[in-house]
């Protein structure tokens, strides 16, 4: 049960500098009296400001702050919830919200509206609509519970009954689906992904086999015919080096002829030119008996032993001319043999070196097919390794189709659970289990206030009206005093129904004007009983400008307004 025990607040509306400060649990009934614009009403605002940042009235929070001092706009309330004292603090100018327990102020490092969130659901159990549905019912901006949404209403039930944790598990339930649906996506990415490596993997074994042994036959058909090309070529070689051999030995038997004739023709040469002074001596002492240069004439016998000395030695050059001639012709013979036999042996080296060429090209083809066909021998002997690797993929997707499975199950048990914690389920059988004694509080209430009418709600919280007079009646259909019956009756027994949960009980009712417009002199007697007699534990504030009430109540506060400020009397 929350206690509320003082409130104090300065610079707040038409309050001055000076704290303005009421005891909440002094007494149990309590009018609060003054002239309109007195500030009987702040207390109002000031409560619904401190505990939840916003006026009663519908007041912009700028205008909150006096209008003469326009600062340090504080409203400060201390109230106790079983053994912990709390102590809230709030302000404008500066900016001020402030939570104390046992004294202690407790981490502001979170901002201002999630630590609001956090007070009014951790430590008032309840929001700013059933705030005012249970503690205040005042007559400017109050909305009675019959004229909210339907909800707004659910919304004020829940908060009563202690039922919203359901709405907020239903949060943590959408919340978790979503996820559990993402991850359920994920996992179907993942098993079309590792049925797809299974497939390939299969594939690949199969190719692996079929492909390999296939390759192997071919490489060694391919090895079979080039060592047969290789045959070929070495018996070609075979048949060429033979007369290779001979005519190598046939040519050096004629190696040196090119020399011999380099030689002979150089003596050659010298023989002829030898040859043709002789012949020319030969002539000049032929057809020359006077030398035609000194004109002396030639001795007869010395010229004509210059004759036959000159026809002697040509002879002799003659016949050693034709031997040479004969030596030439042979040692040229053998040349052009030379030439052919090298010719030949070129050609037959010729052959053989392409021979050769073509074994090497050959053998480096066996090479390269052997290597293949030891790699693809290696892979069919490794074949195990890639039969580890299918299994480990079956695994990976056994594995995710298990996460699956779990996952769908999960989301099956949270839709289950989601459809339970829906407005239609599991919080409207608690609803329902409340009904009847609401409906019987309601009625109590209103006999008391002498309204003999029959005033039931559904689960939906639509109202149904029976009375003597006409048997179909809403709450539209009554007058403005009837509809403050109701609206008493219903905030009574919403009191009641928190005091029986405890959770969100508190000693504080105020209400506003309420005997001042819509209740009659004799309503008026009737709702003091009940406040005196029937409501308990409670500390109730009544706000009302009507005159003769003060004898009725243990305690008055007068409020004044002086020298523009508002102050209690």
């Amino acid at each position: 049960m929350i206690i509320f025990k003082t409130i104090k607040w300065r610079n707040f509306l038409s309050t001055g500098n000076q704290y303005t400060s009421i005891d909440l649990d002094k007494s149990t009934t309590t009018l609060i009296i003054g002239n309109n614009g007195a500030g009987k009403s702040t207390v109002l605002d000031a409560l619904t400001f401190v505990l939840f940042g916003k006026s009663f009235r519908g007041i912009n929070k700028p205008q909150l702050i006096n209008s003469t001092n326009e600062k340090d706009c504080i409203v400060e309330i201390d109230f106790q919830i079983g053994s912990i004292d709390w102590h809230i603090k709030r302000g404008i100018k500066p900016s001020v919200f402030e939570i104390y327990r046992n004294g202690s102020l407790i981490d502001q490092t979170a901002s201002s509206v999630d630590q609001q969130k956090w007070f009014e659901q951790t430590v008032l159990k309840m929001n700013y609509k059933s705030f005012t549905q249970i503690v205040i019912l005042g007559s400017s901006t109050f909305v009675p519970f019959m004229q909210l949404s339907a909800a707004h209403r659910r919304e004020v039930i829940e908060d009563l009954l202690d039922i919203k944790i359901f709405s907020s598990m239903n949060t943590v339930i959408k919340e978790k689906i979503r996820q559990i649906k993402d991850e359920i996506k994920t996992f179907e990415l993942k098993k079309e992904s590792f049925l797809d490596k299974v497939k390939m993997q299969k594939e690949f074994i199969e190719e692996l086999e079929n492909r390999g042994n296939a390759n192997i036959n071919v490489s060694k058909e391919k090895i079979v015919k080039l060592d047969e090309e290789i045959g070929n070529y070495l018996k070609n070689n075979s048949s060429m080096e033979k007369p290779l051999r001979k005519y190598i030995q046939e040519q050096d038997q004629i190696i040196g002829s090119a020399e011999k004739l380099r030689k002979l023709g150089n003596l050659k040469g010298k023989i002829t030119q030898k040859i043709l002074t002789i012949t020319e001596e030969h002539k000049f002492f032929t057809e020359n008996s006077v030398c035609p240069t000194c004109t002396q004439s030639i001795e007869e016998i010395f010229r004509i032993n210059k004759i036959n000395d000159a026809q002697d030695k040509a002879k002799e050059l003659q016949s050693g001319y034709q031997e040479l001639g004969e030596a030439i012709k042979e040692e040229e013979d053998r040349e052009r043999q030379f030439t052919i036999l090298s010719k030949e042996i070129s050609k037959l080296t010729n052959g053989i070196s392409q021979n050769n060429i073509k074994i090497s090209g050959c053998r480096r083809q066996i090479k390269d097919l052997e290597s293949e066909v030891q790699i693809i021998t290696e892979q069919l002997e490794n074949k195990n390794a890639e039969h580890e690797k299918l299994e480990s993929f079956k695994d990976n997707l056994k594995i995710t189709y298990d996460e699956l499975v779990s996952r769908k199950d999960l989301i099956n048990y949270y839709d289950f659970s989601y459809s339970l914690l829906k407005d239609g389920g599991v919080k409207t059988k608690i609803i329902k289990k409340y009904l009847p004694l609401i409906n019987q509080q309601v009625n109590r209430y209103l006999r008391m206030m002498d309204f003999y009418i029959n005033f039931t709600l559904d689960e939906e919280f639509n109202e149904t009206v029976k009375s003597p007079i006409q048997e179909d009646f809403s709450y539209a259909s009554f007058s403005e005093g009837e509809k403050m019956r109701i609206d008493l009756a219903l905030l009574f027994t919403w009191r009641e129904v928190a005091r029986m949960k405890n959770s969100v009980n508190t000693n504080l009712l105020i209400m506003d004007e309420v005997f001042d417009s819509s209740l009659d002199g004799f309503g008026t007697e009737e709702f003091l009983k009940i406040i005196r007699y029937v409501i308990k534990d409670a500390n109730i504030f009544v706000i009302s400008h009507k005159t003769g009430l003060q004898d009725k109540f243990e305690r008055v506060i007068k409020f004044e307004k002086i020298k523009g400020f508002s102050g209690m009397v």
